[in-house]
């Protein structure tokens, strides 16, 4: 049973602190990197799998991405009140998202290859899965420091430890989110529920990827694929 995701959930909630004086007044998902904001790179990819519903979730100036995505009636906001952080967030998008697995990703990455919710696709199977994580080679990781988030087993299960860095992309189940008693907590916890059970697993991404989290990322990312600014 693939079970394929029919809804997609973009963050874009964050304060983006690391990025300075540049979120002092504008949101980072709206900070223009390769000639558009953050936040329309992420929605190019989520269109490409044709989802039912896009929600996109919003808190520190959330009212400029609300301005933004005026017009665009594919994309449905969830605004926190107090921020939640990524399974928090999820969590209160729920009544949007709808049942299912749903696909998430965080609006501050920039990427080369296919689009990462194509990957995901072909590889999701819910009979074994309920999260299915996509990774990127370290040797593609740019703007980003560690030694990796994940170790992926010949099987396609992950657990942690050093070795591929998660990308902010994946598919995941939401049933888990129930047993989580914090308002505002992270998609850690959801992830240790599910390894608990065996049923976490992790695919390596075919192109590269880079942080864009920080302002030294943005120029990074725009050598990465090739912006001349023109």
């Amino acid at each position: 049973m693939r079970n394929h995701p029919d809804a997609v959930m973009i963050f874009a909630a964050g304060r983006g602190t690391r990025m300075g004086n540049l979120t002092a007044q504008r949101p980072k998902p709206l900070i223009p990197v390769a000639g558009r904001p953050l936040l329309d790179h992420a929605l190019s990819f989520a269109r490409g799998v044709d989802p039912a519903r896009i929600v996109v979730n919003t808190h520190y100036l959330g009212d400029q991405i609300a301005a933004h995505l005026d017009g665009q009636p594919d994309v449905t906001l969830s605004d926190e009140v107090d921020l939640l952080e990524t399974g928090g967030g999820l969590r209160h998008a729920l009544p949007l998202l709808g049942d299912g697995p749903v696909y998430t990703m965080n609006s501050d990455a920039v990427w080369t290859g296919s689009n990462p919710f194509h990957q995901l696709r072909a590889a999701w199977d819910g009979d074994r899965m309920d999260a299915l994580l996509l990774m990127i080679d370290p040797t593609r990781a740019h703007g980003h420091k560690g030694a990796g988030d994940f170790i992926i087993a010949d099987d396609g299960r992950i657990t942690r430890g050093p070795g591929v860095t998660y990308s902010g992309a994946q598919i995941i189940r939401t049933d888990g989110l129930n047993d989580i008693a914090e308002d505002a907590f992270s998609l850690n916890k959801l992830w240790d529920i599910y390894m608990a059970r065996g049923r976490v697993y992790g695919i390596v991404h075919d192109g590269a990827w880079c942080d864009v989290g920080h302002p030294q990322g943005i120029e990074i990312a725009e050598q990465m694929v090739g912006y001349s600014g023109v």
